[in-house]
């Protein structure tokens, strides 16, 4: 699978699948070939108290969470920065990236995912991928979040 070429190439095949224009399918069986078995996905909430919460899910609950609400509406997740480490099989990459209406539209929300991938001797994969992401109303500087 191409997509599983390298790091880089899994983390831009996520952004691919979840992009595009309301009612137009997603292509989720690509989004799953992106993960190994087992594999987590991370987000950080905010509770109506404010305390931060940890929401942990598998590949299936993620696509049965999202799917409605990313079919519904236009939706762009654009990455905008990336620093990427390797050792041996191991790989982590650190993506910055905004949420917005169009492709090359204004942000709507910016974010930071933490995306970890290991390589079988075959491929990559993406075993756990954790993000955090804030509204419009407290975007913190894009040359602020790139010196992370």
């Amino acid at each position: 699978m191409d997509d599983a070429r390298d790091p880089a190439a899994l983390v831009n095949a996520v952004y691919e699948v979840l992009s595009g224009p309301a009612n137009t399918p997603k292509d989720w069986e690509r989004f799953k070939r992106c993960y190994a078995p087992g594999a987590q996905l991370k987000p950080v909430h905010t509770a109506p108290d404010g305390r931060p919460v940890l929401e942990m899910l598998g590949v299936e609950e993620y696509i049965a969470s999202r799917s409605l609400l990313l079919a519904g509406q236009d939706f762009y997740e654009v990455e905008v920065a990336r620093r990427e480490t390797r050792y041996g099989q191991l790989a982590h990459v650190v993506s910055i990236y905004e949420s917005r209406r169009t492709a090359d539209g204004p942000a709507f929300a910016r974010g930071i995912n933490s995306v970890q991938l290991w390589n079988d001797g075959a491929r990559w994969w993406i075993i756990s991928v954790m993000w955090d992401s804030t509204h419009a109303a407290r975007l913190r500087p894009l040359a602020e979040l790139q010196k992370l």
